[in-house]
C-alpha cells in the first residue's frame, strides 16, 4: 500500500499585512497561486505503528516537527487507521523560500495516507486539519487561484485561469517568517512615532492603530485647509486596515470583471489577447514583506530588478521570501529570461503557473 504525490508549490499574488489578532497572527489578504514545480511525497502502509519521515534534503526535520508528521498523525486519529506509515520526502523546491513547501508536502502527505489506506476524509474535516496545522496549507487542497483570508487559512477558489509563463529565482539566503513578521511590527511602530504619535510599549497592534487613528483624526479636523492637505495626509497615513482595503478593492474590481460572464482573456496594449492573471497584477498589488526584507537582504531587490530587466510582466517576493517570481507574456520570455539569470549566477527556473484543473489531474503523476 504505497502512494506516490506531487507537491505543488505556491507564489502570493499581492499580500496585506494587517492587524495584530487575539491569536497572536496577523489579519492577511492574499492571492494564492500554484505553480508547476513539486517535491515529491511517497507514503506507504504496513504492518505495525508510529511514524518516519525520511528526507532528501538535511535542512527538512524528519521528527515530530515536520509538517508532514503533524497531518498525518491527524488524519490516522480522524480515520481511526493502523499501521506503521513512510513518509519519504524528495526535495525539490526550496526551503524557507517562501513557496509553501513544507506546506504543499503536508497536504500530499494527507492524499498519500488516504489512497493508501483506500479511504477519504469529508473535505471539511480535511479543511479543519490543514489549518490547525499551518496557515499555508488549505490552499493546497484547493488549487489554481486561490483568495486568503483571515491568517491566510480562510481559502476560496477564484476562476480557473489559464496557465502563465513564470520565472522563480531562489538564493542561498532563507528568510524566517517570525522575523519577518516582527520586522514588518517594527516598522510600523517606527512610522507612528516618525508622524508624531506616541508610541505605546507593549500594546497589540490594533490598539495602537486605535491611538493612531484618534490623532489622525483630531489632526484632520484642524487641518482642512488647501494650505494645509499635505500635512493632514501625510497624518492621516493608510492604517494597517486601510492598506488591506486598498488591496481589497483592486482584487474586487478584477472580481467583478473576472465573473461578469464576459471572456476572461482581455486585449493588451498591442491588442493581442492577454492573460487575465496579468490583468490581476496590473491592479498594483504588492507584496508588505517587501518593505522589510529588501533592507535586510538587498540581494532580493536586486533579483527583483533583474527580473524585470529580463522581461518580466510583474515581478514581487512570493510569502516572506526568499524566492521571487516574475511573470511573463510567452514561454520563450520566460525561457530568455531563465536562461540569462543563470548565466548571472541566479538560480533561476522557468515553470508555469498551475491551474486548478491541472493541480488535481497532476497530482498522482496524470
Amino acid at each position: 500500500m504505497t502512494a506516490e504525490v506531487r507537491s505543488f508549490a505556491k507564489i502570493n499574488l499581492g499580500l496585506r499585512i494587517g492587524l495584530l489578532r487575539q491569536d497572536g497572527f496577523h489579519q492577511l489578504l492574499t492571492v494564492y497561486q500554484t505553480l508547476a514545480l513539486h517535491d515529491v511525497i511517497c507514503v506507504s502502509v504496513a504492518r505495525g505503528s508510529g511514524i518516519e519521515v525520511r528526507c532528501d534534503d538535511p535542512r527538512v526535520p524528519c521528527d515530530r516537527s515536520n509538517t508532514c508528521y503533524r497531518v498525518v498523525e491527524k488524519v490516522i486519529h480522524a480515520l481511526n487507521a493502523k499501521g506503521r506509515i513512510m513518509i519519504e520526502i524528495r526535495k525539490r523546491l526550496p526551503v524557507q523560500g517562501g513557496m509553501g513547501g513544507a506546506s504543499s508536502n503536508a497536504i500530499a502527505a494527507m492524499l498519500g495516507l488516504e489512497r493508501a489506506l483506500k479511504r477519504t476524509l469529508p473535505m471539511d474535516e480535511r479543511l479543519r486539519i490543514a489549518a490547525e496545522v499551518g496557515s499555508d496549507l488549505p490552499l493546497f487542497l484547493i488549487g489554481g487561484t486561490v483568495l486568503g483570508l483571515g491568517r491566510g487559512e480562510q481559502v476560496y477558489p477564484l476562476e480557473d485561469l489559464p496557465g502563465l509563463p513564470c520565472v522563480t529565482v531562489t538564493p542561498e539566503v532563507g528568510v524566517s517568517t517570525p522575523q519577518a513578521f516582527a520586522s514588518w511590527d517594527r516598522l510600523c511602530e517606527k512610522r507612528l512615532c516618525g508622524a508624531g504619535f506616541p508610541a505605546r510599549e507593549g500594546l497589540p497592534v490594533e490598539e495602537r492603530d486605535l491611538i493612531h487613528q484618534h490623532f489622525a483624526d483630531k489632526s484632520a479636523r484642524h487641518h482642512t485647509t488647501t494650505r494645509d492637505h499635505a500635512t493632514a495626509s501625510k497624518l492621516t497615513s493608510p492604517l494597517a486596515s486601510d492598506r488591506m482595503n486598498l488591496l481589497s478593492r483592486g482584487f474586487s474590481a478584477w472580481l467583478s470583471e473576472a465573473y461578469s460572464g464576459a471572456p476572461l482573456k482581455v486585449r493588451s496594449a498591442r491588442g493581442r489577447a492577454e492573460n487575465p492573471l496579468l490583468s490581476l497584477v496590473r491592479t498594483g498589488i504588492q507584496n508588505d514583506f517587501e518593505e522589510v526584507v529588501f533592507p535586510e537582504y538587498p540581494e532580493l531587490r536586486e533579483i527583483k530588478k533583474a527580473l524585470i530587466r529580463a522581461g518580466a510582466k510583474y515581478a514581487s517576493l512570493s510569502g516572506s521570501g526568499s524566492t521571487l517570481y516574475g511573470l511573463f507574456g510567452s514561454r520563450e520570455t520566460a525561457l530568455a529570461a531563465a536562461g540569462k539569470l543563470q548565466k548571472q549566477g541566479w538560480n533561476a527556473r522557468a515553470t508555469t503557473t498551475l491551474p486548478r484543473r491541472a493541480y488535481w489531474r497532476r497530482l498522482f503523476g496524470g
